[in-house]
């Protein structure tokens, strides 16, 4: 079992509904990170931006942004993470794929629609919540507006690492790092975000303000630049702290009913 996981986090521009661009923008970006990483993030919807007309997009798009994903993940010998407007049956789902360099590949579909945008009119929402394990660490990806909703990312005893992804714009910047932060400490753990920068087609700005929080809230990497940030989290801090700090055991017990 590995104790350590590198990671790496792409804040960049996204262009417009333009899959191919974005894919040969993070192409570029994706060769000059280390080979000893072991996961690389992509923002929410990093083929087209935040889009609300996906129709716009062919419908192969995603299947193709899939197939890039897997090369991409088998040579650089690294999983790859990011959501996408995908397109099933002329149904659409902002859905993640976490994809292994052996090719396997996780998916989850945003279960919170951003009402406010009109998300929930264009995209189905997901209905389960997605954990699995990589190089011994417990993961549970989730999506933007599933930051602000505690109950679905709440541990129950089985995750290490949350990880956002996000178009999280500039008028609500403060919500994305105050929740961020409190996702870390109330689960007692590794929490990161990745958000965008620029400006999209509907005239809103993206700040970044991509980070992650270790288990007690300190912030590990933040950054406001177009750049790529590291960090290497470990398995054995996150338990050290867990076992002295047993605030989890103190937590209310529930369940969710769809």
């Amino acid at each position: 079992m590995q104790s350590e996981l590198k990671v790496a986090l792409i804040q960049t521009t996204l262009i417009w509904e333009n899959p191919m661009e974005n894919r040969n923008m993070f192409s570029e970006k994706i060769r000059e990170i280390p080979s000893d990483t072991d996961m690389i993030i992509l923002p929410e919807m990093f083929t087209t931006g935040f889009t609300m007309t996906p129709e716009r997009v062919s419908a192969k798009e995603g299947e193709i942004t899939l197939k890039w994903m897997k090369e991409t993940a088998r040579d650089q010998n690294s999983a790859l993470v990011g959501s996408i407007s995908f397109n099933e049956k002329n149904k659409f789902t902002n859905r993640l794929f976490f994809v292994q360099p052996d090719g396997t590949i996780k998916s989850y579909d945003k279960k919170h629609t951003f009402t406010f945008a009109g998300e929930d009119e264009v995209y189905n929402s997901g209905k389960e919540r997605l954990v699995f394990s990589y190089k011994g660490f417990r993961i549970c990806p989730l999506i933007c507006y599933d930051l602000r909703f505690p109950v679905w990312a709440r541990y129950k005893g089985d995750y290490d690492l949350l990880l956002f992804v996000a178009n999280w714009p500039e008028p609500r910047i403060a919500a994305w790092d105050t929740l961020l932060k409190a996702r870390a400490i109330e689960n007692m753990s590794y929490c990161i975000g990745v958000n965008r920068l620029g400006e999209d087609n509907n005239a809103l700005r993206y700040p970044g303000h991509s980070a992650i929080y270790d288990p007690m809230g300190s912030q590990i990497v933040f950054s406001k630049k177009d750049e790529v940030l590291y960090a290497s989290l470990s398995l054995k801090h996150l338990k050290d702290l867990r076992a002295q700090f047993k605030f989890l055991e103190d937590r209310d017990h529930f369940s969710l009913r769809q």
